[in-house]
């Protein structure tokens, strides 16, 4: 059995093991790294190889999963052509397709051309959607090109700059032959157009830039602060956003922090440390109405990351969203108390469906009528959707959102 082969095999039993659990599982990326990591034969090499070949087949899991028990070796073959160029797959594409292999140098195909390809290794074009049905009727935008079409490909690795002479951490990337690209809405935006590792740099380690998606970089970038104001950021998580308002609020800004995870607290204190934004961020001390601005970029159904997550299309059900909803409502009614009269509160989530975006802001602006929806100061960024914006991934080529920027009176 020649080496592709052997490949070929491994993957459709990697596949066998991992299907009971990728229509039911919101933690699949864990079982599949738990996958990997234990077996003995898979060396760092191997597990990328896989990695990329299985969340493929996540990814397009519809065209892929009818030919699992048909013909597994098609379903691989399918695999293969569908998986990105990147140095892991590049050997096991020429080796099991040959001339057939797309060419790299192309655009990314559209799910349209894509599915007319396959048609060769399948024996028919598939014609199911990548998308799940029920989300037509939330979002009907994300069903057509391009949304439709960038939502169903791989996300690219996007970085935060922070401030200061960026020239070091392009001389870096330049050493590293590393190509990039600066974001034409952000000049702090800036795409890595490649299979690296970022964290493994001086800059990075220095503190010069954070890996954060350009979508979630223009939730705050479009509102406008004003510098040396005191903010809460009610969702902190891991802190992407809370460095990235520390930053924009300046020397005399202040944030405070909070989330319900300790571990998440803890990796944020570790991060705004290396970003030198250590004293500018702490834990919430201020008493009530007090806050200039507070952001609560919700925990949500994460629709507007299917790029990213793509086992998150196959697990997420309008029951998930109405449930993230009513959470959402919950938290937006906990964090006005803490804004000011005439502060701000940016309601935030990476979800693409009205029912938690627009739908929830409505319900809170006619519970709470001291608060209004105004328009954000770079309002072009996004599309104007409800009281809100969206920032669909088309646009910018990054991961999808909703805000929304909330005066009280």
């Amino acid at each position: 059995m020649s080496v592709v082969d052997n490949q070929g095999r491994t993957l459709a039993g990697l596949l066998a093991r991992l299907r009971p659990h990728w229509h039911r599982d919101p933690g699949l990326p864990g079982r599949i790294e738990d996958l990997l990591r234990r077996d003995r034969r898979f060396g760092a090499r191997d597990r990328r190889l896989y990695r990329d070949l299985v969340y493929t087949a996540v990814r397009h899991l519809p065209w892929i999963e009818p030919w699992l028990d048909r013909d597994p070796g098609r379903a691989v073959r399918a695999i293969a052509w569908l998986a990105a160029d990147t140095p892991a797959t590049r050997a096991f594409r020429a080796a099991l397709l040959g001339s057939a292999a797309p060419d790299p140098s192309l655009p990314p195909a559209s799910v349209a051309d894509k599915a007319a390809a396959l048609a060769g290794i399948l024996g028919a074009a598939p014609a199911a959607s990548l998308l799940p049905s029920w989300f037509e009727r939330e979002c009907p935008e994300a069903f057509r090109p391009p949304n439709y079409d960038v939502l169903n490909t791989r996300a690219p690795l996007w970085l935060r700059l922070s401030p200061g002479d960026p020239d070091p951490v392009f001389a870096e990337f330049a050493a590293r032959a590393w190509p990039w690209r600066r974001s034409p809405l952000l000049s702090s935006a800036v795409e890595i157009l490649g299979e690296v590792d970022v964290t493994a740099t001086a800059a990075f380690r220095a503190g010069a830039f954070e890996i954060q998606d350009v979508g979630s970089q223009l939730i705050l970038e479009s509102a406008g602060l004003t510098p040396g104001e005191h903010w809460l950021d009610a969702c902190a998580g891991a802190g992407g956003k809370s460095l990235q308002l520390a930053t924009l609020l300046g020397p005399g800004g202040r944030v405070d922090a909070c989330d319900v995870r300790p571990a998440a607290l803890a990796e944020l204190a570790r991060r705004a440390e290396r970003a030198g934004l250590a004293r500018r961020i702490t834990r919430p001390n201020r008493p009530a109405a007090s806050y200039d601005g507070v952001l609560v970029d919700a925990p949500c159904s994460g629709t507007g990351t299917w790029r990213r997550s793509p086992h998150l299309k196959w697990v997420t059900t309008p029951a998930r969203v109405q449930t993230a909803a009513a959470r959402q409502q919950a938290l937006l009614a906990q964090f006005a108390t803490r804004v000011r009269p005439g502060g701000r509160l940016l309601y935030a989530t990476c979800s693409l469906c009205p029912s938690e975006n627009e739908r929830v802001v409505e319900r809170f602006l006619a519970a709470f009528p001291a608060f209004s929806a105004e328009p954000f100061a770079h309002q072009s960024r996004g599309e104007p959707r409800g009281a809100g914006l969206v920032f669909w991934p088309a646009t910018h080529n990054g991961d999808g959102y909703f805000v929304a920027n909330l005066r009280k009176a």
